[in-house]
């Protein structure tokens, strides 16, 4: 879109969610709209404020914006990173795009793939893919979440900087917890009631969970008891993995209109090339295909938007392996009374929480000798143990949590899985799963003035009382089914994977790759080990499900993606000669 003076010019990807209240305040000014668009509020925007315009956004967008009268091309990403924004540079251009698979068409950017970043995201999905500015491709960079850039297009010289970040503050003094919970409760609907607005259709994921339950039922109060509202679950039948029951509580007290979809291996390994295509880099996990099939249904059903309870577990303290860093947070406090009163019932309900015992006791033997004992034994299950040991080495201190200046432990953990590891990576795949099928997936979670706000607050407000996001958990009362309100125990959204291990085709699969030539003069894995893994898989040794499918989906990237990029390149050459 260009503004009416044809001056600046905008390309975009995203939603600005509160574009009407940054309408009417330049409408104020004087400024006249020939839409009733985001995008030109965009454009108008920078055109009164320039790069300030930035925060006042409340959205999800990657988008680059070309002012002629300065002669520089204006590039932005949104804070949490939902969009993407990717890059890459040379003599004479500059080229960006919001995927792979369009920016490596460009015949002057090398396709050459940085192998220890894909090593490092096997042993930690959250690590390697997403959290730098470089990417696994060596020509390709990105803006990290809460960045912009200005290039000038005559030098191609740019300037990046950081315009938004959660940084180290003073903790709120907490008088009344109630007030807190209230104010969080009004934040969170106010997110929600942004996110419904569209000319569209819009529904919502549901999988039974605390998250996407509370956006379901906050909904229903938004749009009132008579509105149809379509949600999308997905369902793993006569399996630990099903939490259907749990979404069925939610449909009841909602009187939403549901549909269901029951994701398989099957399905998986039919759809396994499209799917791998579109995702663009490896997969963490069965449950990217499991939110792929929910989206696919959303599109069969005509449903344009979702939103969808993503962010929500790094941002509020929803992982029950949180509560050793939220003790080490009471601790570095001096908050001894708490502690006392709490570990022994976070040890009662969480017992997995804490570091076991074994477990304590196993990382005194130096990595050295585990991991013979591992190649030797046939034991462990940890994914270093099939790599050479020198590189295991490595890529564990590579992949260890650092520690930021001025964050409590806890909080240390939430903003780094928040904004630069984990969930950034849950969101690439929340993207290319989503628009693979023309959706659009909306998060209420995300919303920069929630973590504005999370992060101020002292941490029993987060876990304590023995209570995983116990912040949303109490400002829910009265909104939640109090069975879905009080239940404690996590359980992602993730097919039986342990079952799917026991399909003849995938077991074949992951056999012929570890035979693979290729993998087998790999630098970096032992196929020896992945060779005797595998028998153990199917020998009953089930916890090996995840360690596997690490380096079979690296190998599969490389056919159903790396490949046919290199193969488009090759025939975009021949029809140019």
């Amino acid at each position: 879109m260009a503004d009416v003076s044809g001056q600046f010019v905008l390309t975009y990807n995203g939603e600005i969610y509160n574009y009407r209240e940054i309408r009417s305040d330049l409408q104020n000014l004087g400024v006249l709209f020939r839409s009733e668009s985001d995008s030109e509020v965009i454009l108008e925007a920078y055109k009164r404020w320039g790069t300030d315009c930035l925060a006042r956004l409340n959205g999800m967008f990657a988008f680059a914006l070309y002012d002629r009268t300065r002669k520089v091309l204006f590039c932005a990403r949104d804070r949490y990173g939902e969009k993407p924004f990717l890059f890459g540079e040379g003599p004479g251009f500059f080229a960006f795009a919001s995927e792979y698979k369009a920016l490596l068409q460009y015949d002057a950017l090398s396709l050459d793939v940085d192998e220890w970043r894909l090593i490092r995201a096997a042993h930690n999905p959250s690590t390697g893919l997403d959290a730098d500015r470089q990417t696994v491709f060596n020509a390709v960079q990105q803006l990290l979440p809460g960045e912009a850039m200005e290039v000038d297009v005559h030098s191609l010289s740019r300037r990046t900087w950081r315009y938004w970040e959660i940084a180290p503050v003073e903790t709120r003094n907490v008088v009344d917890e109630e007030e807190v919970f209230a104010e969080f409760r009004e934040l969170l609907i106010d997110a929600v009631r942004l996110r419904l607005r569209s000319d569209v259709v819009v529904g919502s994921c549901l999988s039974g969970g605390l998250d996407s339950s509370a956006i379901v039922c906050i909904v229903r109060r938004l749009l009132g008891a008579d509105a149809t509202y379509n949600t999308f679950t997905g369902c793993f039948p006569g399996t630990t993995a099903d939490e259907w029951e749990h979404a069925v509580q939610v449909i009841s007290a909602t009187g939403v209109r549901s549909h269901r979809v029951e994701p398989t291996v099957g399905g998986f390994l039919e759809e396994l090339p499209r799917f791998v295509w579109h995702n663009e880099l490896p997969v963490g996990g069965s449950s990217q295909y499991a939110q792929w099939s929910v989206f696919r249904l959303a599109r069969d059903h005509g449903v344009t938007v979702l939103l969808d309870g993503q962010g929500s577990d790094e941002l509020l303290g929803g992982y029950e392996q949180y509560f050793s860093k939220y003790i080490d947070a009471l601790r570095a406090a001096g908050d001894t009374a708490r502690i006392s009163r709490e570990l022994p019932r976070i040890r009662s309900r969480y017992p997995l929480a804490l570091t076991p015992p074994l477990r304590t006791v196993r990382d005194r033997v130096p990595f050295r000798v585990r991991h013979w004992i591992s190649r030797h034994r046939g034991v462990g299950t940890s994914l270093l143990y099939g790599l050479r040991p020198e590189v295991a080495e490595s890529i564990g201190r590579e992949n260890a949590l650092p520690e930021r200046p001025g964050f409590n432990p806890l909080a240390n953990a939430l903003v780094q899985d928040s904004f630069g590891r984990f969930l950034t990576t849950l969101l690439r795949y929340g993207d290319r799963n989503s628009m693979a099928h023309s959706r659009e997936v909306r998060l209420p979670f995300c919303d920069h003035r929630i973590a504005e706000f999370v992060f101020r607050l002292p941490p029993h407000l987060l876990m304590g009382e023995v209570q995983t996001k116990r912040l949303l958990r109490e400002s829910m009362r009265d909104i939640l089914p109090e069975s879905i309100r009080t239940r404690w125990n996590k359980q992602g959204f993730r097919p039986p994977q342990e079952l799917w291990f026991r399909s003849e085709r995938l077991l074949e699969l992951t056999r012929s790759i570890f035979e693979s030539e290729r993998f087998r003069n790999s630098p970096y894995w032992r196929a020896d080990w992945w060779l005797t893994a595998l028998r153990r898989l199917k020998a009953g040794e089930s916890a090996l499900n995840g360690t596997l499918w690490a380096p079979v989906m690296v190998e599969l990237w490389r056919e159903h993606f790396l490949e046919p990029v290199e193969r488009d390149r090759r025939n975009s050459a021949l029809v140019a000669a």
